[in-house]
């Protein structure tokens, strides 16, 4: 599924929404300027706005709330990634220098926090307390996230249920919340939000779980990003756990050894061992399990082009190669 086709369905919110950023991205800083036109010439899916306007089509919202909510999303997302850059030493994000290697980590760090208290006046100008509830208590949650993966670096023992504790609230969480504060602008009841919820969720979770595979499987050119960066990062995702739990006692060592030093010189060694273990299937059927449960979730909500747009972005998750 063609994700052009799915944001066509939104097109002219999407449109207001890339215009708000702009005019609500302005600063006397000129530093931040710099910066942040940078990161918004570098692109990106948009996947989490677009998530946020289509749940709030779905749910009939006619004003134009949705749009000012979609920008505080993609704010707090992209205040995620420029801290996430520092901390993992990333060069390379959407095949652009990150910001850390043009500016230094204290820049991206400083940036990254303005983006973060941007996106939550932004969000308090909504003066809607459920939709401010939702946010506070995500964005805990998503530090959370952070500091149990880097817990989880460099550690081979790193089990599944670990694994799966991290993209919850690290990747899931503000899918969840795009999904439900979308529905919030307008009327629901309890059952359609808690649908909302776990349909965001688990997209959001499918999501890493296709990124994480990725990182293993495709070129540079496709996803914008070093093959085998996780490696390098001393990152244990699901392929490597799949694969240490299946592979030889020498390959183990290999792949153990490999995440202890953060190294990925021997990665086409490790690349052949995850392909010999079926781990890039393994983590792409989990994927798609995971968006059988979000679709599930979606029969609770009224039928409208905008709910067959939220269909076809879990089917787009699960089969993208970027």
């Amino acid at each position: 599924m063609p994700l052009a086709k799915i944001r066509s369905v939104v097109q002219s919110d999407i449109e207001e929404t890339d215009v708000f950023i702009g005019n609500e991205l302005r600063s006397e800083v000129p530093l931040i300027n710099e910066m942040v036109t940078h990161i918004i010439s570098c692109g990106g899916k948009r996947i989490r706005p677009l998530l946020v306007l289509l749940a709030a089509r779905a749910f009939d919202h006619q004003q134009k709330q949705h749009i000012q909510l979609a920008a505080a999303i993609e704010l707090i997302h992209t205040a995620t990634l420029l801290h996430d850059d520092v901390v993992d030493n990333s060069t390379l994000r959407r095949g652009q220098e990150t910001a850390n290697t043009l500016w230094g980590n204290k820049a991206s760090v400083l940036v990254g926090d303005f983006l973060y208290s941007r996106a939550f006046q932004l969000i308090v100008k909504l003066q809607n307390l459920t939709i401010l509830n939702i946010f506070s208590n995500a964005t805990n949650l998503i530090a959370e996230g952070e500091v149990l993966q880097l817990i989880n670096c460099n550690n081979p023992a790193t089990s599944e249920a670990a694994y799966f504790e991290v993209i919850q609230r690290k990747t899931g969480k503000l899918f969840e919340v795009a999904a439900q504060t979308g529905a919030a602008l307008s009327n629901y009841t309890v059952q359609q939000m808690h649908a909302m919820q776990q349909y965001g969720m688990q997209l959001g979770i499918a999501y890493q779980l296709i990124d994480d595979a990725l990182d293993y499987k495709s070129s540079t050119a496709e996803t914008g990003k070093n093959i085998g960066n996780d490696l390098a990062e001393g990152k244990p995702t699901l392929p490597l756990i799949y694969a240490l739990q299946k592979a030889k006692p020498n390959e183990i060592k290999l792949i153990q050894n490999a995440i202890q030093t953060s190294s990925d010189k021997d990665l086409n060694a490790i690349l052949s061992i995850i392909e010999s273990t079926g781990a890039i299937e393994y983590t792409a059927n989990t994927a798609k399990q995971r968006i059988q449960e979000a679709n599930t979730m979606l029969s609770h909500i009224p039928d409208s082009p905008y709910r067959k747009s939220l269909y076809e972005l879990a089917e787009f998750v699960v089969e993208r190669s970027y």
